[in-house]
């Protein structure tokens, strides 16, 4: 079964068809909501809102581990993620969406991994290439079937929140070879490694990250909704024909 999980502007599906909501209980406390079922362009597949379905959790404060392993144990076999970033690298601009190749993680405290504690082994899991190309491929192919432009690749620098950044921050993620910008990319995509889950993410550039383009003097959380509000329609476009093409048992 294909999982979506949905970020800022991304609640919910609209043109999900929904069967049945589970509660999951989890070694890890609470996911953000329970999971939803549902068919989507004649596949069916689980939807969960990363930051609650009243986007109430911050980028900090999501229990990542309890989403993962959620989505682990009722049987999610590859996961398409939705995130809102700021763009970085010139030629970037507002609207843009992009599949990500790389991650630089800049988090900190964050519940990261599932292997710790007195009763695990030490498990190193290879994450040379954080994304499955295979699903990165899916999602490139589905928006070639969508008609929708998107960038094939790029680095996610994926920083703490929930404050934006700052001018000089944006500058050393550039100098470190970063295109984006993001609160949520970790550890989310380094727990599905860990669990064997095929994970790729498709990331809408909301705004010029902080002393670029329109963002040099401030960052505007209201062009930033309005930016969401009019062009997540293409990103749901994309999902469908992804589903349509994989989402079949």
């Amino acid at each position: 079964m294909l999982a979506i999980i949905g970020g800022s502007g991304l609640t919910q599906l609209a043109t999900l068809e929904v069967l049945r909501k589970q509660i999951v209980r989890t070694p890890y406390g609470e996911p953000s909501g329970p999971l939803t079922y549902g068919h989507l362009a004649g596949g069916e597949v689980a939807f969960l809102a990363r930051h609650g379905y009243g986007h109430t959790l911050a980028p900090h404060e999501i229990n990542y581990r309890a989403n993962i392993w959620a989505l682990k144990e009722k049987g999610v076999t590859r996961i398409l993620a939705v995130c809102t970033v700021g763009c970085i690298t010139p030629g970037l601009a507002s609207g843009d969406i992009v599949i990500p190749d790389q991650i630089i993680d800049y988090t900190w405290g964050r519940k990261s991994t599932f292997f710790e504690g007195a009763e695990q082994p030490v498990v190193h899991v290879d994450f040379t290439h954080p994304y499955c190309e295979a699903t990165r491929g899916m999602l490139i192919e589905g928006a070639r079937d969508a008609g929708v432009a998107v960038v094939p690749r790029g680095t996610y620098a994926a920083v703490q929140g929930p404050r934006l950044e700052t001018a000089a921050e944006i500058d050393r993620f550039e100098r470190d070879g970063a295109d984006l910008v993001g609160m949520t990319g970790m550890p989310e995509a380094a727990l599905a490694r860990e669990l064997g889950i095929p994970y790729a993410a498709l990331a809408l550039v909301a705004n010029p990250a902080a002393g670029r383009g329109t963002s040099a003097q401030a960052v505007s959380i209201e062009e930033i909704s309005k930016v969401l509000k009019e062009t997540m329609g293409r990103v749901s476009l994309v999902v469908e024909k992804v589903v349509e093409r994989h989402g079949h048992p």
